[in-house]
């Protein structure tokens, strides 16, 4: 699988009204204050002096660490590995958490999806959800104390604007497609949508507790 770049830019993800609405929902879910410690297992642009970047695979990076978190967060990350890879990265997280930490673990929600597809992408995608699904209940087998929540995004975007963002294939189920699939599926979403699109994109989130 090729590298996905395109995920988070210029999209309604990396929106003002986005960002608000998502740091609502993870303050709800812990307590966080100005001297905490998060690890963000994402590829992320921002430039902030307070956050420190290191380009290293997830797995690798909280093995060697000896530095403790309040909070881990897995965004749209966890799908990407397999099996066994998922489990020992969760549980090498729970082992690098302070007393009251969390790891939460967000990603598309495999049963309530709304994201505008074409016909190949909605096929490549509907596989991906159900072994999303697979992984997710791997999980909850796996660990104890997990909670279930949803985060629901209103989103509101030109339909020129989301041909481009398949264009640039911000998903990974559009990596594989050869140039002529994108093409015929930007003419397929031109002639079925509106001018604007709306919809819901949800996430289905597990929350890990400590203890």
């Amino acid at each position: 699988m090729g590298p996905l770049k395109n995920w988070d830019n210029k999209t309604w993800l990396s929106s003002q009204k986005y960002i608000k609405s998502f740091n609502r929902f993870i303050l709800k879910q812990v307590k966080l204050n100005r001297n905490s410690r998060i690890l963000d297992i994402e590829n992320h642009k921002d430039k902030s002096k307070k956050i420190i970047f290191k380009k290293i695979d997830a797995l690798s990076f909280v093995s060697k660490t000896k530095i403790t978190f309040d909070l881990i967060l897995i965004k749209q990350t966890i799908h990407l590995l397999k099996k066994k890879q998922a489990i020992k990265l969760l549980s090498i997280c729970k082992n690098k958490l302070n007393p009251n930490g969390k790891i939460i673990i967000l990603s598309l929600d495999p049963k309530k999806n709304e994201i505008p597809t074409f016909q190949l992408m909605n096929k490549k995608l509907n596989i991906s959800l159900k072994k999303d699904e697979k992984l997710f209940n791997l999980i909850l087998k796996n660990q104890n104390k997990i909670v279930t929540k949803k985060f629901v995004f209103h989103v509101q975007i030109l339909k020129t604007k989301y041909l481009q963002m398949i264009k640039n294939r911000y998903i990974s189920t559009l990596l594989n497609l050869s140039n002529n699939q994108i093409n015929n599926g930007i003419n397929e979403i031109q002639k079925n949508y509106k001018k604007v699109l709306k919809f819901k994109d949800r996430l289905i989130c597990f929350i890990i507790k400590n203890n």
